[in-house]
């Protein structure tokens, strides 16, 4: 994979603005840089990564590979993230490293970075149900964005049952959940928090553990701050070899129709994460790409493919 580092300015600020892909090793013993993307603010924190090596338990991606599980740093000027001083200069705040598990080997670490502005609506959370505690699903832990201290207070006290919310619905179908309006969706059970605080977007990702648990990852946004400027999921379609587009949602656009796509030698970013089960970044004027594989009972079953 090759060393990106920067783009054009985007149309609109995304609530994720930097993207790396962390690869092991072939010996699995460290996790060196596969590919980064970002917006001119990140430029020098993306060059300030390429060096880096990080063994288990080493820096997030390092924990994120050692914990086998979504970590969540809600803050960047310390221990254990080691790039602080470029984080501060790129206007980073928080970050979730996502470990990826094909056939229980680590493929890859996603990490996605968030910015600190104080326009910026949204948050992320990780969401865990732990059957030897509860048979519901809790928050964790989860980042959030000025003015959403009562969507933060209701997040912690809030009990999910497989199929209830947002996070409860992505555990129950094992499948990535978009959600466009958060206030009017009556299976979003915060919709007056979120409304409140200016969050309208809701993007909910099942992440397998190394663990008894299961989790699922929610990124909340506004639609002046999105996740992304672009949101779509591909799963496996009717016919052999095929990515059907199950949904899709563009803020200028709006909901995307049906689509469907060939695996073959020019299958694209969301056919390489599919095959390959390693996150695809690629940068380009109109909105950096980043294709995520979704794994379930050890196999890539979906992409999401999120355009920065």
């Amino acid at each position: 994979m090759g060393v990106i580092c920067s783009r054009e300015v985007p149309a609109m600020k995304t609530f994720i603005r930097v993207a790396e892909v962390w690869l092991p090793d072939a010996g699995h013993t460290v996790l060196t840089y596969g590919a980064g993307v970002s917006g001119p603010e990140g430029q020098g924190f993306c060059a300030s990564s390429q060096a880096m090596r990080f063994k288990p338990g080493e820096g997030l991606p390092g924990l994120a590979w050692q914990q086998g599980r979504p970590m969540l740093l809600k803050q960047l000027h310390g221990l254990p993230f080691l790039r602080a001083e470029a984080a501060w200069a790129a206007r980073l705040s928080s970050a979730i490293a996502l470990p990826v598990f094909v056939r229980g080997a680590l493929t890859a670490v996603l990490v996605l970075f968030c910015g600190d502005d104080d326009e910026q609506a949204g948050a992320i959370e990780v969401w865990r149900n732990d059957p030897r505690i509860t048979t519901d699903m809790t928050l964790v832990e989860g980042v959030y964005s000025h003015g959403a201290d009562a969507l933060e207070a209701v997040s912690q006290d809030t009990y999910l049952p497989r199929g209830t919310g947002l996070p409860g619905l992505a555990w129950q179908q094992g499948r990535t959940v978009f959600m466009e309006d958060l206030a009017s969706a009556p299976r979003f059970l915060r919709g007056e928090s979120a409304r409140d605080a200016g969050i309208e977007r809701g993007l909910a990702l099942p992440w397998p553990a190394h663990t008894q648990a299961e989790y699922v990852v929610a990124l909340l946004s506004s639609s002046r701050t999105p996740v992304a400027q672009r949101v779509e999921g591909w799963t496996t379609g009717d016919a052999p070899q095929t990515l059907q587009r199950t949904f899709g949602f563009d803020e200028t656009e709006g909901p995307l129709g049906d689509a469907s796509l060939t695996l073959g030698p020019a299958q694209g970013l969301v056919g390489d994460a599919y095959l390959s089960g390693v996150p695809q970044l690629k940068a380009q004027a109109e909105g950096s790409l980043v294709a995520v594989p979704v794994v379930s009972e050890g196999e890539v079953s979906e992409v999401v493919l999120l355009t920065l």
